[in-house]
């Protein structure tokens, strides 16, 4: 089963979709109109049933095989967008201004929107596939509130397999891991109390800024000398923000803000537990105090063996190879759908682009007919018609 021929003919509609997309993006669960076209598309194709507003804006489209099968396969993409502004000088940029589709969901929504088409045209399969177009991939938890809307079990969906385009993998080909593949990723934000006053008298105040300038220091042990050197881990103050902007006062209060990306149940409370006590330890060792709030986020994204290899298989079959994929300390929120139920997630080649998140990225429509193969090839190969 390499490429299928109905997707290089549908290519140019698709890039079509997908370039419509992408002058249109929206943010979160904002997806208003994103949601719209494709329940109006999912509706043109045939879907058996189409229902809007899971999970907020989630779309759901039901395509039903030529016997009932009794497998129920869903296949999820993501549809929101992110706030960066566009550089890309395209014809088809963004039109809103401060959103752009840098990750590349307008593509991963055109390819399985392709696939839809295709699998109602077709039917050539027994059981019944469930198509999920989400919002709010980009940290709001879209997978999370579709799952507590009774995604799965409204629908009796018990697997569920999601793609993601890669730059720097040649176009439409595949790489794919088992067991943990995706971070954790989760935010600190630690508020520092000291004694502000006067610059030119330092030893009348309690120093808030040398306070923060040896905390993040200090952070960094929680990689090197608390961690198993084995673990994946990364701890990053990304902000630091003072009371004051006046050059010659040192301020009452700063506020750190940060990430921190684990591949382990472990690891994750290990990081909660030092960023407080290391805190706690250098604040009050200055005379100051810390306030730590620490939030957990999207949870380590673990992909299921026997579902992995089956869609390593498929990817084979459409491109003559799939690769080992690396860990990825970036998280995704595909993690929730796969605590509640087994599946993978897949790499699909984006060629030599901008990486994802940069302004001037912009998804490979070259790879759409080997991403809606991979797809489709999951419902016909996993619930294969008499």
């Amino acid at each position: 089963m390499p490429v299928k021929n109905r997707f290089a003919e549908l290519l140019p509609e698709i890039t079509e979709w997908r370039r419509d997309l992408h002058e249109n993006p929206e943010i979160l669960f904002d997806t208003h109109r994103t949601s719209k076209v494709v329940a109006d598309r999912l509706r043109g194709f045939g879907c058996d049933e189409v229902v809007e507003g899971i999970g907020r804006t989630g779309v759901v489209g039901v395509i039903r095989g030529k016997t009932d099968g009794g497998r129920v396969i869903g296949l999820r993409a993501d549809m929101d967008a992110l706030p960066i502004h566009e550089q890309t000088g395209k014809e088809y940029a963004s039109k809103t201004a401060g959103a752009m589709h840098a990750c590349g969901h307008d593509g991963h929504t055109a390819m399985l929107l392709g696939a839809a088409k295709y699998l109602a045209e077709t039917r050539n399969f027994d059981g019944t596939v469930v198509m999920i177009f989400q919002p709010a991939e980009e940290g709001g938890g879209g997978g999370k509130e579709m799952c507590d809307d009774g995604l799965m079990d409204r629908w009796n969906i018990q697997e569920v397999y999601g793609m993601h385009n890669w730059p720097g993998r040649p176009v439409g080909s595949f790489a794919i891991r088992s067991g943990a593949f995706f971070a954790a990723t989760d935010q600190f934000d630690i508020t520092l109390e000291g004694r502000g006053g006067h610059a030119a008298k330092p030893h009348e105040v309690v120093d808030t800024g040398v306070m923060a300038a040896h905390l993040i220091t200090a952070l960094q042990t929680i990689v090197s000398r608390n961690a198993d050197p084995v673990d994946q881990i990364v701890v990053s103050v990304t902000s630091m923000e003072s009371s004051s902007k006046a050059f010659n006062v040192i301020p009452q209060r700063v506020h750190l803000k940060g990430t921190v990306r684990t591949m382990s149940t472990a690891m994750r409370d290990l990081a909660e537990r030092r960023i407080r006590e290391i805190s706690d330890g250098i604040c009050g060792t200055f005379g100051g105090a810390a306030e730590v709030a620490y939030h957990r986020g999207y949870p380590v994204m673990v992909n299921h063996e026997e579902q992995t290899d089956f869609a390593a298989e498929v990817a084979r079959e459409v491109s003559g190879d799939c690769e080992t994929a690396p860990l990825v300390m970036g998280g995704e929120d595909f993690a929730f759908m796969l605590e509640e139920r087994p599946g993978a997630y897949i790499l699909v080649g984006n060629g030599d682009t901008a990486a994802v998140h940069h302004p001037e990225y912009d998804f490979t429509d070259e790879a759409i007919p080997a991403g809606c193969s991979w797809w489709a090839g999951i419902v016909e190969r996993r619930m294969p018609a008499a």
